[in-house]
C-alpha cells in the first residue's frame, strides 16, 4: 500500500480509483466490510483501491475540547489498513484552512479531480465538507455531476450492537473489552515503550512491566487478562490500569504482570504491545501490600485457568 501524506504527493496517473473517505478509527468490522467491497470493485473495474483519511483527527483542530482519544493511533491505523488490500492511502493534513473546503469542492477537486474516482463507498451517516454540510445523498448528486457513483452502506450491527468507532470507544472506556473485540474483529491493543515504575511489581508480586505515558484510548480502570508482546516475544499476562491506590497518593499507571516470565533484555526503546482479552475485576484499594499480593495470586491463578481453557 502506497501512502501519500498530502494532496501534492498524489501522482497524476494514480486513477481511475474506487475511494472511501473517513477517519477509520479502529478499522473495525464495519470499515473492513466497506473496504473489502471497495477492493473487490477496484479489481473488477481495473482501478486503484484508495482510502482517504485525515491527520490529525478533524475534531482535534475544530473542537479539541471534545476530540476523542483514538482507538488506533495513526501508525496502528496505517498498519491495519495495509492488511485490507488497499492500493493506496491518502493522508490529508487537516488544518483550519482545509476545513473551509466545501462539500462541492471536495467532490469536484479531490474525488473527481485528483483521484479520478469511478465509485465512492461510504457509510450512510457519512458527512463531509465545511461544517460537515455534505451527506451521502448530496455526495450522490455531486457524483452524477462529476462522473462517479456512490455506494452507501447501512450501519453494521453484530449481536444487536452498532459497529461504530464511538460505540467501541464507549465499550472500552467501560472495560467491556470482550464486546469491543467482537466489533473490532481482533483484540484491542495499545503499544508503547516500557516506563519507569515504582518497582513494586518486582518487590512484592510477579515480574512487571510498566508502560510509559500513553495519551490515546485505554480501557477503563481495572484488572484484565491480556497478552503482552515484549519486542518479538509474547506472554500471557494480567494487566492493571489505574491509580495504584494501595501505595498511597494516586499515580496512574498501566502495569502488566507476565505470567510465564523469564529474564528479558528491556530498554527504553523496547516495543511493548498489550492486547486486552477479558475484564477480571475493578481496581481496589487494599488494606496492605500483603492483601494486594494475595489478590494478585488469585488473579494469576484465574488467568492461568482462563488461558488454559482458551487454548482448548
Amino acid at each position: 500500500m502506497k501512502v501519500f501524506r498530502s494532496l501534492a504527493e498524489v501522482p497524476g496517473d494514480l486513477g481511475p480509483t474506487v475511494v472511501s473517505v473517513g477517519n477509520f478509527d479502529g478499522v473495525h468490522c464495519g470499515h473492513q466490510q466497506v473496504l473489502k467491497e471497495l477492493v473487490r470493485r477496484a479489481r473488477e473495474t481495473g482501478s486503484r483501491a484508495v482510502a482517504v483519511t485525515f491527520e490529525p483527527h478533524p475534531l482535534r483542530v475544530l473542537r479539541p475540547d471534545v476530540a476523542p482519544k483514538l482507538i488506533t493511533p495513526p501508525p496502528r491505523k496505517e498498519a491495519l489498513l495495509t492488511q485490507t488490500g488497499l492500493d493506496a492511502l491518502l493522508v490529508v493534513p487537516f488544518t483550519r484552512d482545509f476545513s473551509m473546503t466545501t462539500a462541492a469542492d471536495f467532490a469536484r477537486n479531490i474525488l473527481a479531480g485528483k483521484l479520478r474516482a469511478l465509485e465512492v463507498h461510504e457509510g450512510e451517516n457519512f458527512h463531509f465538507g465545511h461544517r460537515a454540510e455534505g451527506t451521502t445523498g448530496q455526495l450522490a448528486e455531486l457524483g452524477r455531476e462529476c462522473g462517479f457513483v456512490v455506494k452507501s452502506y447501512p450501519v453494521m450491527t453484530l449481536r444487536g450492537e452498532p459497529v461504530s468507532s464511538s460505540h467501541i470507544r464507549k465499550l472500552l472506556m467501560d472495560g467491556k473489552v470482550s464486546r469491543a473485540r467482537h466489533l473490532l474483529g481482533r483484540a484491542f491493543s495499545i503499544t508503547a515503550a516500557p516506563g519507569r515504575g515504582r518497582g513494586y511489581g518486582h518487590k512484592y508480586t510477579v515480574p512487571t512491566i510498566n508502560l510509559s505515558r500513553f495519551d490515546e484510548l485505554v480501557p477503563g480502570d481495572g484488572v484484565y487478562f491480556t497478552r503482552t508482546r515484549v519486542d518479538q516475544e509474547t506472554f500471557n499476562s494480567v494487566t492493571n490500569i489505574g491509580n495504584r491506590p494501595t501505595f498511597g497518593a494516586d499515580s496512574f499507571a498501566i502495569e502488566t504482570h507476565l505470567l510465564d516470565f523469564h529474564p528479558l533484555d528491556v530498554t527504553a526503546q523496547t516495543e511493548v504491545e498489550i492486547s486486552f482479552l477479558q475484564w477480571r475485576r475493578p481496581e481496589i484499594k487494599f488494606p496492605s501490600v500483603e492483601a494486594l499480593r494475595e489478590q494478585i495470586g488469585k488473579d494469576v491463578a484465574r488467568a492461568k485457568r482462563y488461558f488454559r481453557l482458551r487454548v482448548k
